[in-house]
């Protein structure tokens, strides 16, 4: 577990990922992570772009096909 500490950077806050950490999500400086919420709090990964590609896919379809999905869903 590691604990960080949230700082002030101009009107906003941030926080500063130590080294060790970058290295186990495979980023660096200047990198993009998603931010998914969880029942348990947030989970940072990564960005995939073939990954950013199948959601931009599914979004697609579940938009064309809302209300078969919604009648699927009773």
């Amino acid at each position: 577990m590691h604990q960080l500490k949230i700082t002030a950077i101009g009107n906003s806050a941030g926080i500063i990922l130590p080294k060790e950490l970058l290295a186990r999500l495979g980023v660096e400086k200047g990198s993009v992570l998603n931010v998914v919420e969880t029942p348990n709090g947030v989970e940072l990964t990564a960005y995939d772009p073939e990954f950013e590609a199948q959601m931009e896919a599914a979004r697609e379809v579940m938009g064309r096909y809302r209300n078969a999905l919604r009648e699927l869903a009773k």
